[in-house]
This record gives structure tokens, C-alpha cells and sequence, in this order.
């Protein structure tokens, strides 16, 4: 049975953790177990995650929407914005680099979709995940800041066919729950010869059609749910809310300080998570 303020506390931690390089999967199964609900998810606690997942899509889409219907080939966009056709980049982002970035992660998530809900929504991977994914963040970005890794893209126009695919395969182990899609793809742009800030970008451009197909397997798995009227609409239109407002501060803000967060923090907040939650609950 879901409880009125649980919709609140999961609105938040969806929206916190979608779009930072912590996990937003595996901090949903974590927060599941302190909430009471087990490894048995309820059928309604499933419905409920994919409200709020669409919110945070939702929140993405509109910090990015220009960027998107560029992208989609609507034109206009740019001398809209009052820049010359003479001042635009000779080179775009197009669709071309949105596919090589989402199809290896989505066929991998699709081909191991049964493996992955048996064996992966537990609490022990979840902990290995944050730990394996803290390491690979943490050593990326020491190659990165070594200066061993030439960097030739600095913004999302930069970018090329095979940095996209590059770090479309890398984001295959985010299928692993608690890996974090976010931080496998910034530390795979890095790694790839990206800025921080066009990894950043392009790891949350590249969210909206992921999540989007996500979701929606999800709504269609979980459709009945819905019909029924299972869940309460208020506990749903809470979570929307909450999810939304959290998710959208966390991008805006996240890119306007980015330079000053290292990945070697969110390193360090995985570890111990990962501790504190064995230490206290699995012991």
C-alpha cells in the first residue's frame, strides 16, 4: 500500500538523481527498501515511476527545446535567436549523432530486458554498481585531466560521428542498475575527446529519446494499472509535480556550475552510499 508522503520523497530523488552521474535506477530501488516496499515492487509503485520518470523527461525537453527541433531540422531556430547565417558552425549536431548514441544502449536494454528485471533490480548489484561505476568515473576523469586525452570537441556542434558512437557503446553498461546512464556517458564523452561541458550536453540531450523510449515500454507494460485506476491520481499528479520542479533545477543548475564539479566527487558519494547502505540495512 503506497503511502501519501512517499510520492513526495520518490518525486524528489527521481528528480535529484535522473540527470547526475548517481544513478537515478538504483537510488529508486535503494529508496524502495527504506521505504518498506522490499524487492517486490507494488504494480502501483511501478505505474507511479513512470509518471514521475516522464516528468524529469519532461524537464529536460524544455532546458533543451531549441537544441531539439535544430536537431528535428526545423529551421529558423537560430536567426530567431538574432545569430547570422554566417555566425552558425559550418558543423551541426544531427540526427545521425542522436542514434549513434542511443540505439547500442537501447538494443542492449531491449535484447537483456528479462536478465536485467530477474537478476539486476536487487540491492546487492545495485551497491556493486555504484562502486565499479565510482572507479570508471573517477578514472576517466584523472586520464582527462592528465592531459593524455587530446581534447577535440568543446561544444555539441564539435562532435563527431565516432565520439557519438563511442559513447553510445560505453553507455551500454548503464542497463546495469546503479551504474548510471549520466555518468557513463559524460565520462565516455571525456574519454572520447569531449569538453566537460559538451559530455555534460550531450549526455542529457541524448536522455530525452532514451528515456522517452523507456517510458513508454514501461506505460505499456504497466498500462492496465492505469486503466484500473489502481493508484490514486492525487499520490500521481504530487509525484509529477515534485519530480518535475527537482529535475528541472538540477540540470539548469548543474550546468551553470559545471566546471566546478568534479566526477571524482560523485565518486566519492557513490563509495559511500554504497558502505553506508550495506553497513546499516544489508548487514
Amino acid at each position: 500500500m503506497l503511502h501519501g508522503y512517499d510520492s513526495i520523497i520518490l518525486g524528489i530523488v527521481e528528480g535529484l538523481t535522473e540527470f547526475l552521474p548517481v544513478s537515478s535506477t538504483g537510488h529508486m530501488i535503494l529508496t524502495n527498501q527504506l521505504l518498506g516496499y522490499g524487492q517486490s515492487t507494488p504494480d502501483e509503485l511501478k505505474s507511479f515511476e513512470v509518471v514521475i520518470q516522464f516528468a524529469a523527461i519532461l524537464a529536460i525537453a524544455i532546458v533543451y527545446w531549441r537544441r531539439i527541433l535544430q536537431v528535428l531540422g526545423f529551421k529558423g531556430i537560430e536567426t530567431a535567436k538574432g545569430l547570422s547565417v554566417q555566425s552558425l558552425p559550418k558543423r551541426r549536431m544531427n540526427l545521425i549523432h542522436v542514434l549513434l548514441g542511443i540505439v547500442p544502449p537501447l538494443a542492449v536494454a531491449f535484447l537483456f530486458r528479462h536478465p536485467i528485471k530477474d537478476l539486476g533490480f536487487s540491492t546487492a548489484p545495485v551497491l556493486w554498481a555504484l562502486v565499479v561505476g565510482g572507479i570508471y568515473m573517477w578514472i576517466a576523469e584523472a586520464l582527462y585531466d592528465s592531459g593524455k586525452i587530446k581534447r577535440t570537441s568543446e561544444t555539441l556542434d564539435d562532435i563527431t560521428y565516432k565520439q557519438a558512437l563511442i559513447i553510445g557503446l560505453i553507455q551500454c553498461v548503464s542497463v546495469w542498475p546503479g551504474f548510471s546512464r549520466s555518468g557513463s556517458t559524460i565520462a565516455g564523452g571525456m574519454l572520447a575527446g569531449l569538453s566537460y561541458r559538451a559530455s555534460a550536453d550531450f549526455s542529457f540531450f541524448i536522455a530525452i529519446p532514451i528515456m522517452t523510449a523507456a517510458t513508454g515500454y514501461e506505460l505499456l507494460d504497466n498500462l492496465e494499472q492505469f486503466r484500473s485506476g489502481a493508484i490514486d491520481v492525487g499520490f500521481l499528479v504530487t509525484g509529477f509535480i515534485v519530480s518535475f520542479a527537482v529535475a528541472w533545477i538540477v540540470v539548469v543548475g548543474f550546468l551553470k556550475v559545471l566546471q566546478k564539479i568534479k566526477l571524482r566527487y560523485f565518486a566519492w558519494y557513490r563509495f559511500v552510499l554504497a558502505a553506508l547502505f550495506y553497513w546499516f540495512i544489508m548487514r
